[in-house]
């Protein structure tokens, strides 16, 4: 099972060689062994990279994210099919009812506002109270928007009220950071079981192309917003703090009643959804458990 993560911070040339990715530094030569690898983040603009090496990233399904001159994520390459069974996997995905996306919806919003609530107790902040009461209140479909509610209520307690997540600011550079990266893995995990990123279930943006994985990550958000609120705030996002964020995907957290990795649990939620999703029952969602 794939699960390190590897950040090229320094201009190299990356190439494979007999089931190795070959990094070529100045003054350095390093080699990793491929089917090791779940995530390739390339940080410097000035790497290269040989077309042999990025054949053999997609078929090992490695998570490839390109970031721009600011070393903030800005493109990601996944391959076009990650399963024997791809087209199937396609037309059930397209022949997905409103109703059970309304139904596993409201199911992931209620599990997100619940991790919320348990983020703003671990700070003692007023507002975790307030926002539990929401996840009775969630609809199908979450109609009524609990969703937009608890999140007001959230970051505010968790930021202060003058905080908004449309700001410029350290908070948010973070917090998108670290969305990325999350959102990135589980991308992987959608095409690697046979299913496009396009197709949402409440997401429908046209202009995004991850929907789907937009849908999924939300109860994994607040592992992000909690990092982020411990951490002091600095005046930009430094290459050691974002190595930090990269590092949560090796927390310790239980799912199906055992003990794993972020990363390695990402395979077991996502594909739960996604059969939850097909065979028309929320109850087969297997959330991750976390704690602060």
């Amino acid at each position: 099972m794939s699960w390190r993560v590897v950040v090229i911070s320094s201009r190299a040339k990356l190439e494979y060689k007999l089931g190795y990715l070959v990094i070529r530094y100045t003054d350095d030569v390093r080699k990793v062994f491929l089917p090791d690898i779940s995530v390739l983040i390339i940080e410097n603009t000035g790497c290269t990279l040989t077309t042999a090496l990025l054949q053999k990233l997609w078929e090992e399904k490695i998570c490839i994210i390109f970031c721009d001159e600011k070393r903030n994520p800005g493109a990601q390459l996944l391959p076009y099919y990650g399963s024997h069974d791809t087209s199937l996997k396609i037309e059930n995905q397209t022949e997905w009812s409103e109703k059970i996306k309304a139904e596993i919806w409201a199911t992931i919003i209620k599990e997100k506002i619940y991790r919320q609530s348990k983020c703003l107790e671990q700070f003692d902040k007023k507002g975790s109270e307030k926002i539990y009461e929401y996840i009775m209140e969630v609809e199908e479909g979450d109609v009524t928007n609990r969703e937009g509610h608890a999140a007001k209520v959230y970051f505010n307690a968790l930021f202060g009220m003058d905080f908004s997540r449309e700001q410029d600011n350290y908070i948010n550079a973070a917090l998108n950071y670290g969305y990325s990266v999350i959102l990135s893995a589980i991308n992987r995990e959608i095409v690697a079981n046979g299913y496009i990123t396009q197709i949402g279930i409440f997401h429908k943006n046209r202009f995004n192309e991850f929907n789907l994985g937009c849908d999924i990550m939300e109860p994994i958000r607040p592992l992000i917003d909690n990092f982020v609120a411990k951490c002091p705030v600095e005046e930009e996002l430094t290459s050691n703090r974002k190595m930090e964020i990269v590092n949560l995907v090796n927390s310790d957290v239980r799912i199906s009643g055992m003990r794993t990795s972020l990363l390695n649990s990402l395979s077991i939620f996502v594909k739960s959804v996604l059969d939850s999703l097909t065979k028309r029952d929320p109850s087969l969602i297997r959330f991750i458990e976390y704690e602060f």
